[in-house]
């Protein structure tokens, strides 16, 4: 169970990735993380800046002029950084369940103010509302995001949760 926020470390991560592909400055890389979030979610500058002046301090990137933009901080990864990338990417590969526990958990939380009567939240015209509709149109996205980027028509899932770790190998033992 996550306490807050996005998994840790996530953010330095996609900022590594995003450096090994070019040189960004950081503006760059908020707009390109809220475009891979599909606009749902961006970074705040004081989270993204701070990130590349370590990874500067660290050795894993530096900063580059360009003559066509001598205002913008430019960073470029260095060969350390890219290990640091290598590092990183296992690093990553061991939160998916963080991940998807975030997105889980708040979705949970969208539905309780839906559903449950402790919570009272008013409708607001022209405004998204708590209810079944907006939770369907939710699940709807999730569900057209996933037939895009896996290229074929999502299948309903019938296991319960244990029987799903079983088949796939997964250790559900909660600390």
């Amino acid at each position: 169970m996550r306490k807050s926020g996005p998994p840790k470390g996530l953010i330095a991560y996609l900022v590594l990735e995003l450096l090994a592909e070019k040189p960004r400055y950081g503006y760059e890389i908020l707009k390109e993380i809220r475009e891979l979030s599909g606009g749902h979610w961006e970074p705040s500058y004081g989270s993204v800046y701070p990130i590349l002046y370590k990874f500067e301090d660290e050795g894993w990137a530096e900063r580059i002029e360009r003559e066509d933009e001598p205002d913008r901080k430019y960073f470029e990864l260095t060969d350390s950084g890219y290990d640091e990338l290598d590092s990183r990417r296992e690093d990553s590969a061991m939160k998916a369940k963080e991940f998807a526990d975030v997105i889980l958990g708040f979705y949970h939380v969208y539905v309780a103010f839906s559903c449950d009567d402790r919570f009272e939240v008013p409708h607001v015209e022209g405004e998204w509302r708590f209810d079944e509709t907006f939770s369907a149109w939710i699940v709807e996205q999730m569900i057209r995001h996933h037939e895009h980027y896996y290229s074929d028509e999502f299948d309903r899932i019938d296991a319960t949760p244990e029987e799903f770790y079983e088949e796939h190998g997964i250790d559900n033992d909660e600390e």
